[in-house]
Parts: C-alpha cells; sequence; structure tokens
C-alpha cells in the first residue's frame, strides 16, 4: 500500500508543476506581449511629438500646402488616440501617407532639403520609424508565442480553466509597406 501511496503523491506533485510552471509560463508571455506593446506606443509617441516641428519646418517654405499639414495633424491625433493594436495599425497605415506627402512636398523645395533642421528632423523620424519597425517585430513575435500557447496542450487547459489570457492582435504591415519591402531595388551600372 505504501508503494501506491507514493506513486499517487508523485502523480499529483508532478500534475501540479506542470499546471503552475504552464501558469508561469503565460503570465512571462503575456508581460512580455505588454511590455513589447508599451515599447511601440513610446516610439509613436516620440515620432508623434516630433510632428509638429517637421510642420513647422515646412510651415516655412511651403505655407499653401494647408491641407497636407491638416492630414498629418489629423493622422498624428489618431495614433495619439489609439487604444487597441488594430486601431494603432490603422492611424499608422494614415501617418505612413501623411508624412509620404510632407516628404514629397519638401522634394519640391531644394532650400527647404537643405535646411539642417529639417535635415535633422528627417534623421530622427527615420530613426523612430526604425525603432517603431523593430518593437513592432518584437511585440508580434510575443503575440505569436503568446497565440501558440494559449491554443496548446496543456496551457490551453489552464487557459481555460483560468480564462484571463487572450489572444493578442498583429501590429501588420499594411498593403503599401508589404509593396515597399517586396519591390527589389534596382541596381545600375
Amino acid at each position: 500500500m505504501e508503494i501506491g501511496w507514493i506513486i499517487a503523491i508523485v502523480v499529483i506533485v508532478v500534475l501540479i508543476a506542470i499546471v503552475v510552471s504552464s501558469y508561469n509560463g503565460l503570465v512571462s508571455l503575456n508581460e512580455r506581449v505588454n511590455e513589447a506593446w508599451s515599447d511601440i506606443t513610446v516610439q509613436l509617441k516620440y515620432r508623434a511629438d516630433l510632428i509638429p516641428n517637421v510642420i513647422e519646418t515646412v510651415k516655412g517654405y511651403a505655407k499653401h500646402e494647408k491641407e497636407t499639414f491638416a492630414m498629418v495633424t489629423e493622422a498624428r491625433s489618431a495614433v495619439m488616440g489609439a487604444k487597441t493594436v488594430k486601431q494603432a495599425a490603422a492611424a499608422e497605415n494614415e501617418m505612413q501617407m501623411a508624412l509620404g506627402r510632407i516628404f514629397a512636398i519638401a522634394e519640391a523645395y531644394p532650400e527647404l532639403k537643405a535646411n539642417t533642421n529639417f535635415v535633422k528632423l528627417q534623421e530622427q523620424l527615420q530613426d523612430v520609424e526604425d525603432k517603431i519597425q523593430a518593437a513592432r517585430r518584437f511585440y508580434n513575435s510575443g503575440a505569436k508565442e503568446l497565440n501558440t500557447k494559449i491554443k496548446t496542450f496543456p496551457t490551453n487547459l489552464i487557459n481555460n480553466i483560468v480564462g484571463h489570457f487572450k489572444k493578442r492582435d498583429y501590429f501588420e504591415v499594411t498593403e503599401t509597406e508589404k509593396a515597399k519591402i517586396e519591390k527589389a531595388p534596382e541596381v545600375k551600372f
């Protein structure tokens, strides 16, 4: 009889260890995804703080482009007001289009392109865009790992019992960005 009790106790301990380990893994992944989302929002805010400086610099050269300035301002507000990943992704698409128009205006004004402040702002924006892309990749990686854990055995059983770990949406690349990525650079000699 003693061996039976020992085996039962070992089985119970192993099951408890599996449950605790799986739950802690879900908690850890959930926190990693929350941290990654926070990194994205920090970078989006930093870029949004740069936008008024870009607009003011461009305004000095292209006062008649009020529609474009309004578009950038609206896109900036949408990014700052986004509460979900899907809202942020949609606002990001609008922001990319608006910034594209600002830089298209700059192309028409050689003296603006030569302006030191404008060049510095452009460099800062490029740097923050790179950081946003890196943060987005980190977030999507964590979301994928969490979503996979939520769906696989035995963590899916544990999540069904505790029920507070939810599938995360991906911060997806827009069709415009996909086209830029997929188009190979042209090299000529």
